[in-house]
């Protein structure tokens, strides 16, 4: 199939947004057989030709950072925070996390199912065709299994590719409050052997912050993940800087989350590693934070930035990944080619994937065709959503053409 007469933002190359004003591509079992100027289409090749009406075709977007599979609602913390209540205190008090923690371990597996799909279908109407869904709202062994394959399910379940993550490491359950040591002995020792060995995780995260796991603790889980051969992600630097960000870097991890507190120093050393720094604007927007993260020298340093939605039930209840790019430029001053870029080809990086995040030859056909005039238009608005079809392995799954 040849999707043809669009403006084509490719993400590849040293034009802005790699844009071909009037572009083609084809695409042969599921995957990208070539994409340029029109003129150039290799149309002996061609089976069905389809005119996309001179409409922007974009690569399909990626969440690389999402808390989906969870139980219960948080929307009383969130009165509590606007009548001045602190996040930290609202934790230490056995609200945050620890309360999502409660439901979510009472949830059965199909309720789970049922709510995460309803949150799901707001990010996919919107292009969405990559989502990473982590754990962390179980920490015990079961819950976090459960959570887990409600993830896998999701994936069976609807046009969309999904990436877990175990965060078993979110935080202390109460069960374990004045035994720090084992827990992150049940996480090393047990949660995270079965897991593997289930197939059930595609990397391995961790909350490292004064309210959750401290740099050793977090240290022993990474080095739990690296025998086992998967790879890790970490929240860093989002309420302190505790140096986080640089234990990542050793581990060589694939991306660190928020970042807010994140020196030039760890910025050097994510730089080194090639981590990419994942923006979390909804976090910051609802926790209505002041510390920017280091946008001037994750630019300087060459660190890839992606963005996401955070989507959590506490800090971040953001659905909408449109919404998300606007906020990095709003809030974090990206321009609207780094925040397209955030959400396609850096998310991937984010997520360890390269066979998708841009249009070019070999690549997932993974495709989303906007009714919008340049990329610049899909950072702008809030509240519209201007996807007009989304293309995954080469079919249209949503939407219409023509």
């Amino acid at each position: 199939m040849l999707f043809s007469h669009v403006k084509l933002a490719t993400m590849t190359g040293v034009q802005p947004y790699g844009l071909i004003a009037d572009g083609a591509v084809l695409v042969e079992d599921g995957r990208i057989a070539w994409a340029g100027p029109r003129q150039d289409a290799p149309r002996e090749k061609t089976g069905k030709a389809v005119d996309c009406g001179g409409r922007l075709l974009t690569p399909g977007l990626i969440d690389c950072h999402t808390h989906l599979v969870y139980g219960g609602n948080r929307a009383n913390e969130f009165e509590m925070r606007l009548n001045g209540a602190a996040y930290a205190d609202i934790a230490k008090a056995g609200g945050g996390i620890l309360s999502t923690v409660r439901a979510t371990r009472e949830a059965a597996e199909d309720e789970l199912v049922q709510s995460a799909s309803v949150r799901l279908e707001s990010l996919l109407r919107e292009g969405v065709t990559t989502i990473e869904i982590k754990s962390g709202y179980g920490l015990d062994v079961e819950t976090e299994m459960k959570m887990l394959k409600v993830a896998r399910k999701l994936g069976e379940t609807h046009f969309v590719d999904v990436v877990t993550s175990y965060l078993g490491a979110h935080t202390f359950p109460a069960e374990y409050r004045d035994d720090h040591a084992a827990y992150v002995d049940l996480v090393c020792a047990k949660a995270l052997p079965a897991i593997a060995e289930a197939k059930l995780a595609d990397a391995v995260d961790a909350f490292c912050e004064g309210i959750a796991f401290s740099v050793a603790e977090t240290e022993k889980v990474f080095a739990a993940a690296k025998k086992l051969g998967l790879p890790i992600k970490l929240h860093a630097e989002q309420l302190s800087n505790l140096g986080g960000a640089k234990l990542a870097a050793r581990y060589d991890a694939l991306s660190v989350d928020h970042i807010e507190y994140l020196d030039e120093d760890g910025v050097e050393a994510i730089a080194r590693s090639r981590t990419v720094a994942v923006l979390l604007p909804g976090a910051f927007y609802y926790l209505k934070e002041k510390q920017h993260p280091p946008v001037a020298a994750l630019r300087k340093h060459k660190v890839p930035i992606a963005i996401a939605t955070d989507l959590n039930p506490g800090s971040s209840p953001v659905h909408s990944l449109l919404t998300t790019m606007n906020m990095a430029c709003v809030l974090f001053g990206l321009t609207p080619e780094e925040a397209l870029r955030g959400v396609t080809a850096n998310a991937a990086l984010a997520l360890g994937l390269k066979d998708r995040g841009r249009i070019a030859p070999g690549l997932k056909a993974d495709l989303v065709l906007w009714n919008a005039e340049r990329p610049g238009d899909l950072a702008y608005p809030l509240g519209l959503n201007p996807c007009a079809a989304v293309i995954r392995d080469g079919a249209i799954v949503r939407g219409q053409i023509g």
